[in-house]
């Protein structure tokens, strides 16, 4: 188990990190061209909620404070997201936008490899078409 002080939430930065990551990656979706059809066409016009709870679960999944269960429960991620098309497309998007993001807010090399790895596994896992 990692130590607290090595959790890639820490390492990234903390809260504020946190949320500028997630900022930075619902900006670039709602902006973008290459990231509409299909992943930002499957969220809501207003992406507040989803910033918000993106923001909640990575901060536990970072190993910060379980914000989202607390909040929510269990996250039930593949449960919460069955009514969402996510086809390969989808999680190709979702993953390049996320490595951009995270490219953009300036993540240290080796914390972005094992972020890029994480996330990866986890989109891969999300696919339900």
């Amino acid at each position: 188990m990692l130590e607290p002080e090595s959790t890639p939430y820490v390492r990234l930065g903390g809260e504020e990190a946190v949320r500028n990551l997630v900022n930075r990656f619902y900006d670039l979706m709602d902006s973008e061209a290459q990231w509409q059809t299909p992943l930002r066409d499957i969220h809501a016009k207003d992406l507040s909620e989803s910033r918000e709870k993106l923001f909640l679960f990575l901060s536990g999944w970072l190993g910060g404070p379980d914000l989202y269960v607390q909040r929510f429960g269990h996250p039930r991620l593949r449960a919460r997201h069955a009514s969402v098309p996510v086809d390969d497309q989808a999680r190709d998007q979702w993953m390049a936008c996320m490595l951009q993001a995270m490219h953009e807010v300036g993540i240290e090399p080796e914390l972005y490899g094992h972020l890029q790895g994480a996330f990866q596994r986890t989109a891969d896992f999300m696919r339900n078409r």
